[in-house]
């Protein structure tokens, strides 16, 4: 099956993957962003602005998805603001599309801070999620943006007559340039920093993430599951974790990444070290490592997100992710972690991005 589709955040790490794996598939595939995504080649890209309801409508005048994809979010300093414009921007992204009456299937990805809370929220609170996280656990009683996106969703849904499904991925590994939470490429770009100058790659988290069991979700097996609840009646109006399928340690992985860059590694070693401070006076060196390597990104904000990979690998707790509701509807794709890591430096170097 094939169909039209719009990616909403077609240029971050979920969207291009997305778009890539459905134009494999022959589908016609729009790509809303802020600025007009460049790729992948197939794409058809719309430039607007999604709190812009006027923008919005001028964009999408033409476009009539028969699927549409939301995996985009702006962060901003409260939580109450977040939901106010994470909500909005979902909720202006499906009035504008209601007019052609075309769609038929709304995906919305979220993550696991549906069952965490946001940012340090559990912490502060001093409470402590069980894990492993399951899809049928309860909202929390806390304030929280993926509630309200997925409350616009449903009440959208009921309006508009379309199915849904949401997608709870864990920290994502994939390539994008300028996106907010990008663990995997800020780890590259930490480890290039090190090897370039002689300093040690240095765990930043807490003991708990060191020595506990974690996972992580590949953009390209999100991609993979949202191409098949889109198109599996049995998985219409529910919702999906989505992990690679395997489990590690950080304190295994920590090495075999150091050993991917030619570093020497630290571990824990009873406290936290925030790679946010760690790269703060780091922006003129990657500039000067960038301009000796020939490299496509000379700006280190746009590749490093240091302040969110600190709060996933900060945590006090291990965070490991059940996938029953998918498992048991016969999604069975799998994606070893240490190769999510390889292709993607390897995908990295291919783009000049590092050297």
């Amino acid at each position: 099956m094939s169909g039209t589709a719009l990616v909403v955040g077609a240029s971050g790490i979920i969207g291009n993957a997305l778009a890539k794996r459905l134009l494999a598939e022959g589908w016609t595939v729009h790509g809303l962003a802020r600025r007009s995504p460049a790729e992948p080649e197939g794409l058809r890209p719309v430039a607007a602005d999604l709190l812009d309801p006027a923008s919005l409508d001028a964009a999408l005048a033409q476009v009539a998805p028969s699927h549409v994809f939301l995996a985009t979010w702006m962060r901003n300093p409260t939580e109450a603001e977040n939901i106010r414009v994470n909500g909005a921007m979902v909720r202006n992204v499906l009035a504008a599309l209601a007019r052609h009456n075309s769609v038929r299937h709304v995906a919305l990805v979220t993550g696991l801070k549906h069952y965490l809370g946001p940012f340090d929220s559990y912490v502060k609170a001093g409470r402590m999620p069980e894990t492993p996280l399951r899809e049928e656990m309860p909202r929390l009683d806390v304030e929280n943006f993926y509630y309200a996106q997925e409350d616009e969703v449903y009440a959208a849904a009921e309006r508009q007559g379309f199915t849904w499904s949401v997608h709870r991925p864990h920290t994502v590994i994939g390539k994008a340039v300028g996106n907010a939470m990008n663990l995997g490429t800020t780890l590259a770009v930490y480890a290039t920093i090190c090897r370039e100058t002689g300093r040690k790659f240095c765990w930043p988290g807490s003991q708990a993430q060191w020595e506990g069991l974690s996972d992580v979700t590949d953009a390209r097996i999100l991609a993979e599951q949202l191409l098949w609840a889109a198109t599996t009646p049995e998985a219409q109006n529910q919702a999906f974790n989505i992990v690679n399928g395997d489990i590690f340690r950080w304190k295994w992985l920590w090495p075999r990444l150091a050993g991917c860059f030619g570093v020497d590694w630290i571990g824990y070693e009873g406290e936290l070290r925030p790679l946010e401070a760690e790269m703060a006076q780091d922006a003129p060196v990657w500039r000067e490592i960038a301009g000796r390597h020939g490299l496509a990104e000379p700006e280190l904000d746009r590749l490093a997100s240091p302040w969110h990979t600190d709060l996933d690998l900060g945590r006090p707790i291990e965070v490991m992710t059940d996938m029953k509701n998918s498992r048991r509807l016969g999604f069975a794709a799998f994606q070893p972690t240490e190769a999510s890591f390889l292709d993607l430096f390897r995908e990295l170097r291919a783009g000049r991005l590092i050297p």
